[in-house]
């Protein structure tokens, strides 16, 4: 599914514009990224949860020369699926 996508079936199924759809879909999403940028977990019961976990710095090699490399530590974001939503895909 694609922004678009999901922008017209909220419209659809909320019976508003997809002008209105695109700017609840866009709060959304910006109330989520400000969130992680805070370092907050965001997390909505039944569906999942998002969070910013810390990467170390390890050692990697690099395919073509086969030298050894530093990959430097860094944050990324984590999305763990929740009951319902595992059910669901099952």
């Amino acid at each position: 599914m694609t922004r678009d996508e999901l922008i017209s079936g909220i419209a659809d199924q909320c019976k508003c514009s997809k002008k209105l759809a695109t700017e609840i879909v866009n709060a959304f999403l910006d109330q989520i990224l400000n969130a992680l940028a805070e370092g907050k977990k965001v997390s909505f019961v039944g569906f999942g949860s998002f969070e910013v976990k810390e990467r170390q710095e390890r050692k990697g090699i690099n395919p073509q020369t086969k030298e050894q490399i530093t990959i430097p530590a860094r944050k990324v974001p984590v999305f763990k699926a929740g009951k319902k939503l595992k059910d669901a895909v099952k």
